[in-house]
């Protein structure tokens, strides 16, 4: 659930700092920042910002909107989860689509320019073909990582509530270490070093089909 939207923010990130302004670098700094943070640290803060009477709570009391149980409540905890997710991880992939549009040719978009393009239609017919091989690196890696998802739950939730936001890899975790079934926790292991593989093979074809017709 969170592949689109760190996707679109990382894509979103890139393409404001990608202009020369001032300020550019402490802009792309200050984005990519939360994703070299420990996740632990990240969790425990967001942890903090979700508790009863925590930050959150005060500022929708402060907008006269009624404060959710973000963490205790099944229909909120994954959604919390989520939220903080895509706020870490944006930064990290948007540095990734800022090489991929420093590696468009200008000449593209003067072109388009001299026939009239105006700024959508250059990002739909030029930006976003010169980006595609980029744009399936992103979402095979985005998804490889959602897979391993553990130290978020682990800290925040625990799995819970009602286990809403168990992950695959902390049940396995919660499989192997809390109820010792090792061999049903191998087999789990297994299934995602398999799904891990495949989507690495269709990453290096993409790349690999993209270079060929380079």
């Amino acid at each position: 659930g969170t592949i689109p939207f760190t996707t679109a923010a990382a894509l979103g990130l890139a393409l404001a700092v990608q202009p020369a302004f001032r300020g550019r670098t402490v802009f792309r700094v200050g984005f990519f920042l939360p994703s070299v943070v420990s996740v632990v640290v990240l969790s425990l803060v967001f942890k903090a910002l979700y508790a009863p009477a925590g930050t959150l709570d005060r500022l929708m009391t402060a907008l006269h909107l009624p404060a959710p149980e973000w963490l205790q409540d099944p229909r909120t905890a994954l959604p919390a989860i989520m939220a903080m997710d895509v706020w870490s991880a944006s930064g990290y992939y948007m540095l990734i689509f800022l090489a991929g549009l420093e590696a468009i040719p200008h000449e593209l978009y003067d072109a388009a320019r001299l026939d009239g393009a105006g700024a959508w239609a250059r990002f739909v017919h030029v930006t976003l073909p010169q980006l595609r091989p980029t744009l399936a690196f992103v979402l095979i890696v985005n998804t490889i990582r959602s897979l391993q998802v553990f130290a978020e739950v682990f800290v925040m939730t625990r799995g819970g509530p009602l286990g809403t936001t168990t992950t695959m890899v902390y049940h396995l975790y919660e499989q192997a270490f809390s109820r010792f079934r090792l061999g049903y926790a191998s087999a789990l292991a297994w299934i995602v070093f398999a799904i891990a593989l495949v989507l690495t093979l269709v990453q290096a074809r993409v790349t690999a089909d993209r270079e060929a017709r380079a």
